[in-house]
């Protein structure tokens, strides 16, 4: 399967490091709001206001408030982004300025951007259809595509920091940006680049996105109580909450790190990817792509499974995702799984789609680096199929080494990565 930590020495592959964090999301701009926000157990959902959802099912998402692009993104360029963009423009202008690197470092060909997008400029599709349908086509704006496609996240951030390495992106539903770190880290390893700016970003709080989602009845209805909506592996789950945001990630080869003496927030040392080969939607009935994806990760690592000690989980809120992955982790584990600290921060943020695993990535580092396990809050009524720790309603301080973060994405697209607190 993966490579083991020796064959990965043998072959002279490279150290990879995370040294910047950038992070938009319903619990706040920035790493220190989210981190807090975290710790302090805070719910980033609340009704909708973007748009009128009365005869909507699900009324509730996990919204961005308090973001100017203008803080960002100069005027004159914001007519080319749709609000997925500017999420990632704004994400990766904080991981470069959180990294403290020089910006002379990042231009020229030893510097890539990797960042995706599950859906990608909805936003802008919708208000250009629009557009079209009431003053014809001889109105539809001239950035239009370029304001809506999913790579134009990483073109233009390239272009802002004139990074002429491996400029590429992915649409790998909910596993996206968890695919971008993991295919960044491989490109680090390899040489094919020095620094790697990866991760995601999402704007789907759209009248079709979310009616899209409702049809689906993929959604918590839990209207209501929006606070307590998202609740990964309680008894009475009803659904996830969609959200927006963003999260980047600034990626170096160690030598460039220390060499310019980075803070270094923790070590990607393996990367796991897998299908289920299943449906297009649900998660295959027994765990196996979840299962073979954690498998191929941990052994891409060269550790051991009982080294884990902390899992962000998927953990979406929906009844069948958070029993299948807690009966992939028993698999994998065995009795160690029952030692582990599985939380699933989507109780907080609700669910960013394509930008979510760079977002848990963050949430992941920060937790390696400040020896704290985030909670999994609303965590009420306990269900037998799901009878792990998940690190119910509290933070919790806990000594650990390594960090494992799953997504798993529509069409049976899986990814796992490994982190591991930082040691020179």
């Amino acid at each position: 399967m993966g490579k083991t930590l020796s064959s990965r020495k043998k072959n002279n592959e490279r150290r990879v490091v995370i040294t910047g964090i950038g992070l938009v999301s319903p619990l706040g701009l920035g790493k220190e709001k989210n981190w807090d926000a975290l710790l302090q157990g805070k719910s980033g959902v609340s009704r909708i206001s973007k748009f009128d959802v009365s005869e909507y099912s699900s009324q509730i998402a996990g919204q961005v408030s308090d973001f100017d692009p203008l803080e960002f993104i100069e005027k004159k360029d914001l007519r080319k982004m749709d609000l997925f963009i500017q999420y990632a423009f704004a994400a990766a202008e904080m991981a470069v300025r959180d990294s403290g690197i020089a910006l002379e470092l990042l231009r020229g060909e030893r510097t890539g951007t990797y960042i995706g997008s599950g859906i990608g400029g909805i936003g802008f599709i919708e208000e250009t259809h629009k557009i079209l349908l009431e003053k014809g086509p001889s109105r539809v704006s001239p950035f239009f595509l370029i304001s809506t496609i999913i790579n134009e996240a990483s073109g233009q951030i390239s272009i802002k920091y004139r990074a002429k390495g491996p400029n590429s992106a992915t649409a790998t539903a909910c596993t996206t940006s968890t695919h971008a770190i993991g295919d960044s880290f491989r490109i680090i390893a390899r040489g094919d680049a020095d620094i790697m700016i990866a991760g995601g970003a999402e704007a789907p709080i759209t009248p079709l996105g979310v009616a899209g989602f409702c049809a689906m009845r993929a959604l918590s209805v839990r209207n209501d109580e929006p606070e307590k909506a998202s609740r990964p592996f309680d008894a009475e789950r009803d659904g996830f909450i969609v959200s927006e945001g963003a999260g980047i990630v600034i990626m170096e080869v160690l030598d460039s790190a220390l060499k310019r003496d980075a803070d270094i927030y923790a070590e990607v040392v393996g990367y796991g990817m897998s299908a289920d080969a299943y449906h297009v939607t649900a998660p295959s009935l027994y765990g196996e792509g979840a299962v073979q994806c954690m498998k191929v990760a941990i052994q891409d690592s060269g550790i051991d499974p009982t080294e884990v000690d902390y899992i962000n989980a998927h953990g979406t809120s929906t009844p069948y995702n958070d029993k299948i992955e807690t009966l992939a982790i028993k698999k994998v584990f065995g009795d160690h799984a029952y030692k582990i600290g599985v939380n699933s921060t989507k109780s907080m943020t609700g669910h960013l789609l394509g930008a979510a695993g760079a977002l848990e990535v963050g949430f992941s580092v920060l937790s390696l680096k400040n020896q704290i396990m985030p909670p999994t809050i609303n965590y009420e009524y306990p269900d037998p199929e799901c009878d792990l720790d998940y690190v119910p309603n509290k933070a919790r301080p806990a000594e650990f080494r390594y960090a494992l973060s799953n997504s798993f994405g529509f069409g049976g697209t899986n990814g796992t990565l490994i982190l591991k607190r930082f040691e020179e």
